[in-house]
């Protein structure tokens, strides 16, 4: 395993995207025009271009464009506005983050919680070495613990040779939620930083990111999340060079001068997470609606608990009407007799347990919308735009597949079983961007008719709209290429056709989770493997497969129809569906490769 880190150790995480006003308001500029331009087509594609004839085709497509322009929607107002990188000063003493403090003068205490089940001992060593060099500019109180869900006496030692408590438990409900719950009861500082077990944080990490809980209703910041060990991939050139030599070397660079560099097996995952931390959390900052993502993320332990003890009453009181319209109903009473009402109440406290960390797949979002409807307490949160501490990305593409479904599963879980997006307390421009985050799971339903409907028509000859007329391509075209120009800008240069691309290859995935959730099924707490997994996992890809497979015959058989054949197929609407097909091919081909992809040789990463 050491072998493995010392590759990456020299690797730098990127600075955050600068902030530009004027590149700001061009965005919002191009934005605005696509969506305008957006209805506009949508509006003709409903009264004016739908095939009467083909309603079975024609509806679900059309409904589905108005399903993905209302995600733009949501995806616009999450990018709208953006504010530039700052590092507030930090804080000193208790009063500094806490006016009300009742004991004023003494130094902050922090406890920095390292969550683990099965991942090897040696793993969580590296990480707690790096929380002994946090470096803060003040005195403060940090301990680090262990939280060890696996209770093995290898983990124990190492804990105690780097001198970090050790903190276990009997069983394991709540899985993460429960462990850090078991946690809090056994320790007392006034901030709680919570970090997996591959994770490796800066010296940093406190000294750039307490100063934002100057202000008494910050309940948490959250840190970007950063893979170093993420494939740098080959050039072109040099892979080309080892097959081909010389001759595949100079066809290489002359690709290069004309596209820029290419390399071949860059993060074949996409699980750079940039474009989600640098674009997305961060511009939900002004709207108060940064959520927690766990690793990385610093806590006021005031705020967590009070959560905790809101969501307690809640759930009791729940629990007491409901026993009490059950009696009243069976016994036809209007009041249920006081002592037995109390009996009630009881049996409900020591029923219901508390927990500081929803018992969840996904406790760290579901938590945040607790603290985010307490209006009362007014709590906020914020994306810290630096790079504090780095992780381990997926290995394997079976372990991709494990994390991207409990991401889908657990947020749809929330979205349906606890309706989220109108709980009391929310702000609008809150169920905005958490309303982003759920539709964006939903998008497997009207994504897998984009991938079929081209292979519908070049099958049958039967288009969904009236025409492939100037007509359409007057409303079409604009759209997508002002669309486009936005998303360029309004990403500020992080590449998105990756995002894009994964996103939509992501429907057999979102598909089993929105069926999942809808069965009502629990969706599980699997843990993400830090080891790579061997084997091949093509079978993982086999509805992607499907889709490339489809699609390239469907071309064939169109060009064929058109070409031999009297069937109802067109020129324009043969190139055009072609070259949608061709699109969603290579969205579907970036997923089949990162299923066969394969670490590189020693060897060969050391060249390169």
């Amino acid at each position: 395993m050491d072998d493995y880190f010392r590759a990456f150790e020299h690797r730098r995480p990127p600075e955050p995207l600068p902030y530009s006003p004027a590149r700001e308001m061009l965005w919002q500029f191009l934005a605005t025009i696509s969506l305008v331009v957006g209805a506009w087509y949508l509006g003709w594609r409903w009264l004016h271009s739908l095939n009467h004839d083909a309603m079975w085709f024609a509806l679900p497509l059309v409904l589905s464009e108005t399903a993905a322009y209302l995600g733009l929607i949501l995806f616009v107002c999450n990018l709208w506005k953006d504010q530039a990188p700052t590092v507030p000063d930090a804080p000193a003493l208790i009063e500094d983050v806490d006016p009300a403090a009742p004991d004023p003068g003494r130094p902050i205490s922090i406890d920095v919680l390292f969550a683990t089940y099965n991942e090897d001992p040696e793993l969580v060593r590296l990480g707690l070495q790096d929380a002994k060099r946090l470096d803060y500019p003040f005195p403060i109180d940090v301990k680090i613990h262990v939280l060890d869900d696996g209770k093995r006496p290898a983990m124990r030692a190492v804990a105690e040779e780097e001198g970090a408590g050790y903190i276990t438990r009997e069983g394991n409900e709540g899985f993460k939620a429960g462990n850090l719950r078991n946690a809090m009861e056994q320790t007392s500082g006034d901030f709680i930083v919570i970090c997996d077990a591959d994770t490796r944080p800066f010296p940093t990490l406190l000294a750039r990111t307490m100063g934002y809980f100057r202000d008494p209703k910050m309940a948490w910041v959250q840190t970007p999340q950063w893979f170093y060990d993420l494939p740098e991939g080959q050039r072109l050139p040099d892979r080309l060079a080892r097959r081909f030599g010389r001759a595949g070397e100079r066809v290489g660079h002359g690709i290069e001068r004309i596209l820029g560099e290419i390399r071949v097996g860059q993060d074949p995952f996409v699980n750079d997470p940039q474009m989600f931390y640098d674009v997305i959390q961060r511009r939900r900052n002004p709207a108060n609606a940064a959520f927690c993502c766990g690793a990385g993320s610093i806590h006021r332990r005031e705020a967590v608990m009070e959560a905790a003890l809101r969501s307690f009453g809640e759930l009791v009181e729940r629990r007491v009407i409901a026993a009490e319209e059950e009696i009243t109903l069976e016994s036809r009473e209007r009041r249920v007799n006081p002592a037995l009402m109390e009996a009630i109440r009881t049996e409900a406290v020591s029923e219901v347990v508390l927990t500081p960390y929803r018992f969840h797949v996904s406790e760290d979002i579901y938590t945040s919308i607790v603290l985010h409807s307490d209006r009362e307490r007014g709590w906020k949160s914020f994306q810290h735009p630096f790079v504090e501490s780095k992780m381990l990305s997926p290995q394997d593409f079976l372990t991709w597949t494990i994390q991207r479904f409990k991401y889908a599963g657990g947020s749809l879980d929330i979205l349906v079983n606890d309706n989220a997006m109108f709980r009391r307390g929310l702000t609008l421009p809150q169920r905005m961007m958490y309303g982003a985050t759920f539709y964006s799971y939903l998008g497997a339903l009207w994504n897998i008719v984009f991938l079929f409907s081209p292979v519908i028509y070049l099958f049958s000859g039967i288009a969904p709209v009236s025409a492939y007329t100037n007509d359409f391509f007057v409303h079409v075209v604009p759209f997508l290429v002002m669309l486009e120009l936005a998303m360029m800008v309004g990403t500020w240069g992080v590449a998105g056709y990756a995002s894009k691309a994964s996103y939509l290859s992501f429907f057999p995935l979102g598909l089993r989770a929105i069926w999942t959730v809808l069965r009502g099924q629990k969706i599980s707490f699997p843990v993400t493997p830090k080891d790579r997994q061997s084997g091949n996992f093509l079978k993982l890809v086999r509805p992607q497969l499907g889709v490339l497979v489809l699609t390239a015959a469907g071309v064939v058989w169109g060009i064929a129809a058109l070409a031999f054949a009297d069937t109802e197929h067109t020129l324009t609407g043969v190139v055009t569906n072609a070259l949608w097909g061709l699109n969603n091919c290579a969205a579907m081909a970036g997923i089949i490769l990162a299923a066969m992809w394969q670490p590189p040789e020693e060897s060969e990463e050391e060249g390169h």
